[in-house]
């Protein structure tokens, strides 16, 4: 899959239908923070949310413990969401792969295509580049351009 080009919508519906826990790789206590506001949208919607930082692991962010990495989870994980520096996705593909991970799913400006091929060799579902809480309610965003006015 080119990760440069518009995924088709029903590719990243699939994703956010099927998936049920998600681990989000670089979490924020911080309520300022993107991620933040990711992490709780996505748990208010339903998903079940592992934040992971190894600098908060013991802590909890609204309410959920935060985990140390990604070995350290002893759950399934569907989904594993990046919000880290792109130089940082192939290891964190690589432990997505470890983990038995179904989607590999970097925030937006968190892209590599090595770690992209990594992961979809091994069989799981890849999105860069991308928010899955914009995703999950773009379809309420789309114009309605040919009302009249």
């Amino acid at each position: 899959m080119n990760h440069k080009e518009d995924y088709p919508a029903d590719y990243l519906a699939s994703i956010l239908a099927d998936v049920k826990t998600i681990a989000m790789v670089g979490a924020s206590p911080d309520a300022t923070k993107f991620s933040y506001g990711v992490l709780r949208v996505l748990h208010e919607q339903g998903y079940n949310m592992i934040p992971v930082n190894p600098r908060e692991a013991g802590n909890e962010i609204r309410g959920l413990k935060v985990i140390g990495s990604l070995a350290d989870i002893k759950e399934q994980v569907d989904m594993v969401q990046v919000f880290r520096a792109s130089s940082a996705l192939p290891g964190i593909a690589q432990e997505a792969i470890d983990i038995g991970a179904k989607v590999l799913w970097g925030q937006i400006g968190v892209f590599d295509e090595g770690a992209a091929k990594l992961a979809e060799d091994a069989g799981l579902r890849v999105v860069m580049d991308r928010c899955p809480k914009i995703e999950l309610f773009r379809p309420f965003w789309k114009p309605k351009l040919n009302q009249e006015i």
